[in-house]
């Protein structure tokens, strides 16, 4: 069902992405008066095909992995004289250039809209409280403590836990230093420095934060279940929310963190467990399912604690704009990450981050799955962050991109006449070179991520 459900996302997900980036192309060359001749989402043989009243041959193709509009050009068959002024060839470079960058647009508007969406209906969020540092970390370093709630980062407010992950991420790659300012549990406001600049260029294939040091605040709990998964382990060793787990095998459980890490220490291996329910004491064996990450297994059996609203209100904060300032931070937001991903590309390009960090369709559809198990908000994030990467992607200059075709009108306005036919030709065959060495790079680390767990 899990695969399944996975499959069933990816496959969603890809129509959307390609369907929002060629209808970008489709719509301005009409607007342009270009003929489209066929609108395909994916390759290969048709499996459905439909005419519109345009004359456009609609196709969904059965390998989904891209697609395409064929426009009506001279370069790839004869053209009737009379449709001559609606070939794309006959186009000025002007045009020809916004029906190609059409596109990646698209993919960035299809973000900005899902973000500004999100803001308009608010969500709630957890509030940018930091939790213990790890001892002899940046963070420790720094001077932050438990409990410290961080309002601003180089002067810019914050209210989200996410929004100062994505500051200390930007800041993590570029080696530098934050200046935050904080409030502490005690309501004292004051400055601290996060020095940054030895993780420039730091592999982040893990938890990055954790290595800084910091991590989410989360209040003292009880080791009270508030909800067991549907065929989880907890549920087939009869563990039912509401249970107070007050021992494990030997160890007596007084928080939950204990409960977590008794767990986690023990996978695959039966657990002993003593729990109240209905002030009735009962003996459960229950067996942690076994996860591993980056090599390392752990516990899990699918439980989550019972949080008090009262900790809820400390920890979670609702966002929500009106749709002026809703659009403005979208578009803020989608720029920013489109941003980072080139610089990230960059640095892959010159040496100073692992190409661990490039990802094939094994791990996006990975992705695509859990995020859609966790729910539409997560699924709608999750689009809106790959299709900024599929914009980006295209708008770099390789030739066979979109970028590359941009890059030659680019060299057509400046030198009055086309790129010749040989130069195409030549730069299609390192385009081509370029893009299998970073499918193999993206394949090579979906397989190794898909075998280290």
């Amino acid at each position: 069902m899990s695969l399944l459900w996975t499959v069933a996302a990816f496959i969603v997900a890809l129509g959307v992405l390609i369907v929002v980036h060629e209808y970008g192309h489709y719509l301005v060359a009409r607007l342009c008066n270009v003929q489209v001749l066929r609108f395909s989402v994916g390759f290969g043989r048709p499996l459905f095909t439909w005419r519109g009243r345009d004359g456009t041959e609609w196709v969904i193709a059965a390998v989904p992995f891209g697609g395409y509009v064929k426009m009506l050009d001279e370069r790839e068959a004869p053209v009737a004289s009379e449709a001559l002024p609606r070939a794309f060839n006959r186009q000025s470079v002007w045009r020809r250039t916004a029906i190609v960058a059409a596109g990646p647009v698209a993919n960035f508007l299809f973000a900005i809209t899902v973000y500004a969406g999100l803001f308009m209906v608010g969500l709630p969020e957890a509030r940018p409280i930091v939790g213990a540092p790890t001892s002899g970390s940046a963070a420790a370093a720094a001077g932050l403590r438990a409990g410290d709630t961080i309002v601003s980062v180089d002067g810019e407010a914050v209210s989200t836990w996410q929004q100062f992950r994505w500051h200390v991420l930007k800041a993590a790659l570029q080696g530098e230093q934050l200046r935050l300012e904080r409030i502490s549990d005690q309501r004292h406001l004051s400055e601290a420095v996060l020095d940054l600049r030895r993780f420039a260029g730091t592999d982040a294939e893990g938890d990055l934060l954790a290595t800084i040091g910091l991590q989410l605040f989360r209040p003292p709990l009880a080791p009270l279940l508030g909800q067991v998964e549907t065929g989880s382990a907890a549920e087939r060793g009869g563990l039912k929310a509401g249970d107070l787990v007050v021992r494990i095998d030997d160890l007596p459980i007084d928080s939950w963190n204990t409960f977590v890490d008794a767990v986690r220490a023990s996978p695959a291996r039966p657990l002993h467990f003593t729990v109240l329910r209905d002030k009735r004491v009962l003996q459960l064996a229950v067996t942690p399912d076994v996860r591993e990450v980056s090599g390392e297994r752990f516990g899990r059996i699918g439980a989550a604690p019972l949080v008090p609203a009262s900790h809820l209100e400390r920890i979670l904060v609702r966002t929500q704009y009106g749709p002026l300032e809703a659009f403005a931070r979208a578009t803020n937001k989608t720029f920013d990450i489109a941003l980072f991903s080139l610089r990230m590309l960059g640095k892959m390009l010159l040496g100073e981050v692992s190409w661990k960090h490039l990802s094939g369709p094994v791990t996006i559809a990975d992705y695509a799955g859990q995020s859609a198990q966790m729910g539409w908000i997560s699924y709608l994030t999750f689009l809106a962050l790959i299709s900024i990467s599929l914009g980006v992607l295209n708008l770099l200059p390789i030739p066979l991109l979109d970028g590359g075709h941009l890059m030659y009108y680019a060299f057509e306005v400046v030198k009055g006449s086309p790129v010749s036919e040989r130069v195409m030709e030549l730069g299609q065959r390192v385009g081509l070179t370029l893009l299998l060495i970073m499918m193999a790079f993206a394949f090579y680390n979906d397989i190794n991520r898909l075998f280290s767990g």
